[in-house]
Formats: C-alpha cells, structure tokens, sequence
C-alpha cells in the first residue's frame, strides 16, 4: 500500500522531530500521541476518511474547528482539554510549514485558530486535619493497605505529580539527613525534594518490608502493584478516590468528595504558605514553571485571613445615624459656627 503524504508527515513529526529537534519529554509526545490518534478517529467517524487514505490537502481549517468542537460536544472534553488538543495540532502544522509550502495559505489558517478562554480553575485542597483523616484510612496491617498509606503519604510530602509518582524507584531515594527524592518532571527536568524526618522514617520502613532496599532492587518502581511491574496513573487515581470515600464519609466537611491526586499537591503548598515559607521555595518544591503558577496559593490564603479577620472583628457596628445628625437644631447650630468664624476672619 503506498504511503499517504499524511501518514509520512505525522511519522516524521511524531518519531523524529519532537524527540530529536525538539527535544520533548515522553509525557508530551504521548500527549500530541493522542491529540493526532483523536483527529484521526474523527476523520474516520465522522468523515468516512480512514487512516490509510486521509490526505494532508483533506485537513482544513473548517473541519479542525469542526474536531474541536466534536470533542467537546460528543466526547464531553473541557475547555482546557480541547485547548491541549488544540496546542498539539499546532505544534504539528508549524512543523508541516517547513516541509510542505504547497498549501502554506491553508497551514497558516489551521495556526491562526485561537485557544478557548477557560475560567480559573477551583483549587481543592485538604486542611492539615483533612489531610491526617486521610492517611488513617488504609489499613496498615495489610500488604496493600501499607503500601497505600506511604504512597499517600509521600504524595503530600513530595507534592508530585502522578506521573512522578508512576515513575519513582528505589535509586532515587536517597536516605539521610535530610531524606531526599530525586524527581524527574515535566521537560525532563529533575528537582530534589527533602522529606520530614516522619515520613522518611515511615518510606524507609515500607522499603525494607518489600525488599526495596537491595541494590538488584534500584529499578523497580517505588509503588507497583508487584515487584516489577508499574502502577498506573488511573490506578493511583482510584487509590486515592477510595480513601477520599472513605474519610468523606466520617467527617464530610473536613473531606470534599471531589478531592484528587492533585488536590494532595496543592494541599502540601497551601500547608506551606500557611507556615510563612517563600513563594519562590513553593515554586521549586513542586516544579512549577513559572512563579504564576504558584501566586494562586498565596491568593487563596490571603482571602482566608481576610474572611478570618471579618469572622473576629471586634469592631462595633454602628446602626442608624448618629442623634446629633437626627436633630436638626443641632445641626443647623453646627453649621452656624462655621460661617462665623468665617466672618471673624
């Protein structure tokens, strides 16, 4: 079967140019990954346009608007989802720009599409009595029930993502004084992150039950669900769904249901802001790329301490006007001493 002009762009772009040229990180090549697989599903579904015979000429400005509001509409995608996908197929046509200048009008026409203007994101986050109901949900005594709460635990503590998490292993703790992890993120980018003398002593503990602690161990993943095999980021998800259940349902208030993995990060940062800790040290904790990112927190606790001052104001309220205002003879005589004065001067 001969190669479409499409299929040898997207293999181009997808196997060589974002590793090799651009450098991207294996999260951000799955991602356009599944962007590209999406474009061609619609293609399929709704355009009667299979893989094997889809056409660079066949993508138009028209039926990308068309994909994105597909995704939105039929697959039920968000805002931000639909914008990532958006980012992805941009990416692709500026790499198509230098290749192809045949359709260089149309090309252009795909890169002037905007992004969809989202509404700030709610920041969910457990207080410090939240976050302790939580980690009292599994059961200890358990093998999986054991591994659960240090994996709960050393997601607050290190504010990881999930996929840093997915991708821990024994070589990148480093035990000491004090404990560090070695975190690879986003871009490929590795931070240290320090942890508490507890929850050192608690990882340190759950290493040495599962045989963590060998040097023929170094590669295994931290959290598997076996000796050798990953868990993944759905896995993870669901873990942490359980337990939030679970604590939701003792003290409901103290735990929101719709609390998630990154809720536990953002629960790390705000207990830092609380403890006075500078923004620019939040920013490097979790990895964020810019200080923006992180301002969010500083934001939040700053309504706190206004609604906290308005809670224990002890400032009397004044209710009607003052008597002397309400008596007009007063007032007029009052008045009066002012234009005397102006006389005698």
């Amino acid at each position: 079967m001969k190669q479409t002009d499409f299929a040898k762009y997207l293999t181009d772009f997808m196997t060589r140019y974002l590793k090799d040229e651009r450098g991207c990180s294996a999260n951000t090549i799955c991602a356009y990954r599944d962007a590209m697989l999406l474009l061609l599903i619609y293609f399929k579904n709704q355009l009667g346009i299979v893989a094997d015979k889809l056409a660079i000429i066949d993508i138009t400005k028209e039926r990308i608007i068309s994909f994105l509001e597909w995704l939105e509409k039929e697959r039920g995608c968000g805002p931000s989802t639909r914008n990532a996908r958006l980012a992805a197929i941009h990416a692709f046509f500026k790499f198509i720009q230098y290749r192809s200048l045949d359709q260089m009008e149309e090309w252009q026409r795909i890169l002037g599409i905007r992004i969809k203007k989202t509404r700030p994101a709610l920041v969910h986050y457990l207080s410090q009595e939240g976050i302790k109901l939580l980690l009292s949900q599994p059961n200890k005594h358990t093998v999986k029930g054991h591994r659960d709460q240090v994996l709960l635990s050393t997601m607050i503590e290190s504010g990881a993502r999930v996929q840093e998490i997915v991708d821990l292993t024994p070589s990148k703790v480093h035990f000491g004084d004090p404990s560090l992890l070695s975190i690879k993120g986003k871009g490929d980018k590795t931070r240290i992150v320090p942890l508490s003398q507890q929850a050192s002593v608690l990882l340190k503990r759950y290493m040495e039950n599962f045989h963590l602690l060998e040097p023929s161990a170094n590669e295994y993943p931290l959290f598997g669900r076996g000796r050798y095999s990953k868990m993944s980021r759905m896995g993870i998800s669901a873990i942490v769904k359980k337990y939030v259940v679970k604590a939701h349902q003792i003290k409901p208030k103290l735990i929101p249901v719709d609390i998630s993995p990154h809720s536990l990060r953002h629960s790390k940062a705000m207990l830092m802001i609380k403890a006075g800790i500078n923004l620019v040290c939040i920013r490097d904790f979790p990895g964020h790329q810019s200080l923006t990112s992180t301002e969010i927190y500083a934001r939040i606790d700053n309504e706190q301490k206004l609604d906290a001052i308005n809670k224990t104001s002890l400032t009397p309220i004044t209710r009607g006007d003052p008597a002397w205002l309400k008596d007009k003879g007063l007032l007029h005589w009052l008045e009066s001493l002012g234009s005397k004065r102006q006389n005698i001067m």
